[in-house]
């Protein structure tokens, strides 16, 4: 466990806080007004890419100076800002004072500006950015140059990995579980050689069957897709989706020369779990006389299932694979 602290006057500015991997979701945007915190209480991140502004142009950057940057093909803009910025929820901060009049440009919120929003209460230091703006996760991301992280020497406590449901609660897709499907399928697709793969029955081919027939042609089928991770059984299959480690993001690693495609735990939990596991399944009707307060959602929405597509641009320009000619020219075609 740490504890974020000014690096001016060393005051805290968090909560103790565990360290776990940055989401996938981390850089997809969500279509509510309103979006909930993108990390969990209790823990915090470090994004290992630039973040935030200055942003540029990727026409005004050359190969060699995008790929510093971690970028190999086109994107509409790149950012140049720090990397390790220090991501966490918005109500595990200490001693911070917002100055809402530095946000950037935004709607009903606030965004991240040309100025740090968030100041150390004790020393005015600009220690980071508040972000709460429609359509955004509700984060703090905390300067790494201006937030000193500060161990206490005490594990973090065990956190079972909980199964989520592909269904949020307003019955339409996760957004958690569309970006994890957008960065997997670009790793899916690098790993695919250009055939199409098989897919494993169920919602693995739900999640990424109408983007594999779309970005790939048609021909003699590709690698055999399966499922692998901790208490399955062994599987023959060249690409297999696993869970990845919840702190550091490492993919579990499959025997043999299968490549690891990864998945966050509580997607790919999802995946092999048992399905309905309540002890006294309920059939029947409710009486004619009791109201319900609680709308059930229907098991699926009526739309097919779209992986994020914000977030497979982003992770294929990210990786170098993208420059080989058949992946590029899929890349450009999205």
């Amino acid at each position: 466990m740490d504890v974020l602290v000014c690096a001016g006057c060393g005051a805290e500015l968090s909560v103790p806080v565990e360290r776990v991997a940055l989401p996938p979701e981390a850089h997809a945007s969500g279509h509510h007004a309103w979006m909930p915190a993108l990390m969990e209480p209790g823990t915090y991140a470090v994004d290992p890419d630039p973040w935030g502004r200055p942003w540029r142009r990727r026409e005004e950057i050359d190969a060699s100076e995008a790929a510093a940057l971690g970028v190999y093909a086109p994107l509409y803009a790149v950012a140049t800002g720090p990397r390790n910025v220090i991501v966490l929820a918005p109500g595990d901060t200490r001693g911070t004072r917002l100055l809402p009049e530095r946000s950037g440009d935004s709607c009903l919120g606030i965004v991240a500006g040309d100025e740090p929003s968030l100041l150390c209460a004790g020393c005015g230091l600009g220690v980071g950015f508040r972000e709460d703006d429609c359509g955004v996760w509700q984060t703090v991301r905390y300067d790494p140059g201006a937030v000193v992280r500060r161990s206490l020497g005490v594990p973090a406590p065990a956190a079972p990995v909980r199964p989520l449901p592909p269904v949020d609660p307003e019955g339409g897709w996760d957004l958690r579980w569309t970006a994890a499907a957008g960065t997997a399928l670009a790793r899916l697709l690098a790993a695919s050689g250009g055939r199409a793969p098989v897919l494993p029955a169920g919602l693995p081919t739900a999640m990424f069957g109408r983007a594999v027939e779309r970005l790939l042609p048609a021909g003699p089928p590709g690698p055999t897709v399966g499922l692998a991770g901790p208490g399955l059984p062994g599987t023959d299959a060249g690409i297999v989706l696993v869970p990845a480690d919840r702190r550091t993001g490492e993919p579990w690693r499959p025997p043999g020369d299968a490549i690891a495609v990864p998945l966050p735990a509580p997607v790919w939990a999802y995946l092999t779990g048992p399905g309905e596991t309540s002890p006294t399944p309920v059939s029947g009707t409710l009486p004619a006389q009791v109201v319900r307060d609680d709308y059930p959602h229907p098991e699926r929405p009526g739309h097919p299932f779209p992986p994020d597509h914000r977030t497979l641009r982003r992770t294929l320009a990210r990786m170098p694979e993208v420059r080989r000619p058949w992946l590029r020219a899929l890349y450009d075609r999205l």
